[in-house]
């Protein structure tokens, strides 16, 4: 019985320590609300870089769902992963992190802004433009974001070559756009007609009066914000 209990011991201390040499210690932080989890497969990944994150979820994410949704979930799980080998990505609370990426970047913390954004907005299986989702989510970060000089993220200026329809930055410069010139209050009223599945491209014309194709014919005109 003895000799039996100490085989058992020893196979679980060696699968232990096989499991979580290669990990990172994995954290449960909560602050009112919200809880984060977050963990990973690093065991060299920046633990300044870590609380960082930390850092702008806390900072941000209560601010995202006070904004635009605040019934969006209570806890949030990121995972910094050696094997992602993108920026970050978002699906159902959960965000992955790319190791290589963020070690390299260290000052890009507000991907956490731009992905958490995701979480708030919850489209599921939206009706809407994909390129519109990822416009509001850098929207977002424009407005939200902690340290975006430090990352040198900013929205770019007006190119001929460019539309409406470029996604991110190119999206989310248009939205400012109109909320300075057209409608203040309309990534808000989007981002809820796509949550409720409610989205048509209607809704550009009945928010500021025209559609979206001629809101960008005015923009490059005049794309001053």
């Amino acid at each position: 019985m003895q000799k039996k209990l100490s085989t058992t011991l020893v196979l679980f201390t060696i699968f232990f320590f096989c499991s979580t040499s290669n990990a990172q210690t994995a954290q449960t932080i909560k602050h009112g609300k919200y809880t984060l989890h977050i963990s990973g497969n690093d065991d060299k990944f920046s633990t300044q870089l870590t609380q960082r994150l930390i850092d702008v979820f806390f900072i941000v994410y209560p601010q995202l769902a006070k904004e635009y949704n605040k019934k969006t979930l209570k806890e949030v799980t990121f995972f910094i992963d050696t094997t992602y080998h993108g920026v970050a990505a978002t699906d159902n609370g959960r965000v992955v992190f790319s190791s290589a990426y963020m070690t390299k970047h260290p000052g890009d913390v507000d991907v956490v802004t731009h992905e958490v954004m995701h979480i708030v907005q919850n489209y599921s299986e939206s009706v809407g433009p994909g390129w519109l989702t990822e416009g509001i989510a850098d929207f977002a970060r424009n407005k939200f974001g902690v340290d975006n000089a430090g990352a040198k993220w900013s929205m770019p200026d007006y190119k001929p070559t460019q539309h409406y329809d470029n996604a991110y930055r190119i999206t989310a410069r248009f939205l400012v756009w109109i909320e300075k010139n057209k409608k203040t209050g309309f990534v808000k009223k989007v981002d809820a007609a796509l949550r409720k599945h409610t989205y048509t491209g209607a809704i550009w014309e009945k928010l500021t009066g025209k559609n979206v194709d001629a809101l960008w014919e005015e923009y490059s005109k005049n794309s001053a914000i």
